[in-house]
């Protein structure tokens, strides 16, 4: 691959991993809508690799916390914060990880990928996300996370294996829905994404290794550090303009984006 076109793929996913407005449709518009072949698994989960590298790196203290927890969670205790914390993550990604392993068994997953899937899961889980942030009430935090909203927040991250829905997008609908301020559904959208994206790089990661060379290697290497840089220069500008700004710049993106995708796929 050229260094241009791992740029063009380390950026976007970067950019677009923890943004509400699907990394895995943009990835597979790419080659759909350029003149540029599919990057390819291993680059995938390069990527993934280096945007993993900068949520652990951004949200370091609630990660390092729900680390030491797991001891006390193999032990059946969730008397602290961070093995709470742990165990609520597991309960979180499960969903997603079973369903994903189905669509992956039976091959259901690339017949989703396709421009017209991508468009209408643009326009109508960007709607959803509109309707969800203004309706949502803001009496929850972060610190407020319980076992049934795990549950919750994980059955709808599982709707993120639809091309273009966005998994950091459903996650935060779910947890406007549930009450959490726009910054708290970020945060735990944000640290849902580490087992999530873990899972995931483990899955097709272990289908490449076998077939990867020195050329690969390389390559992955260099698409790894740049989504790293990128993905962490989007989530942190994106936790800061929460303070003061809505999703709403994020639905009209998606509803665009998705109008536009729409129109080349009926054209």
């Amino acid at each position: 691959m050229s260094l241009f076109h791992l740029f063009l793929v380390a950026v976007i996913q970067g950019i677009t991993e923890f943004l509400p407005v699907s990394s895995s449709g943009h990835l597979i518009l790419l080659p759909n809508l350029s003149s540029f072949e599919d990057q390819g698994q291993v680059i995938d989960v390069a990527v993934h690799a280096g945007t993993l590298g900068a949520v652990i790196l951004y949200f370091w203290r609630e990660v390092k916390l729900a680390i030491l927890g797991i001891p006390r969670l193999l032990t059946g205790r969730l008397d602290t914060p961070g093995a709470k914390l742990a165990f609520l993550l597991v309960i979180a990604t499960l969903p997603v990880v079973g369903v994903g392993l189905v669509l992956h068994a039976t091959g259901a997953s690339d017949l989703l990928r396709s421009v017209a899937v991508i468009g209408w899961a643009m326009i109508v889980f960007g709607i959803v996300l509109y309707w969800a942030d203004q309706r949502g009430s803001t009496v929850k935090q972060s610190a407020d996370w319980t076992l049934r909203d795990a549950i919750v927040m994980g059955l709808w991250q599982a709707v993120a294996l639809i091309p273009g829905t966005s998994r950091s997008g459903i996650t935060i609908t779910a947890g406007r829905l549930l009450g959490y301020d726009r910054e708290s559904a970020a945060r735990i959208a944000m640290l849902m994404s580490i087992p999530t994206i873990t899972a995931s790089a483990l899955l097709l990661g272990a289908e490449v290794v076998a077939t990867a060379d020195m050329q690969m290697a390389r390559d992955g290497a260099i698409a790894a550090a740049m989504s790293f840089v990128a993905a962490f220069a989007a989530l942190a500008m994106m936790m800061r303009l929460l303070q003061s700004v809505s999703f709403t710049p994020y639905v009209i993106y998606r509803i665009v984006l998705g109008v536009v995708l729409l129109a080349i796929a009926y054209a």
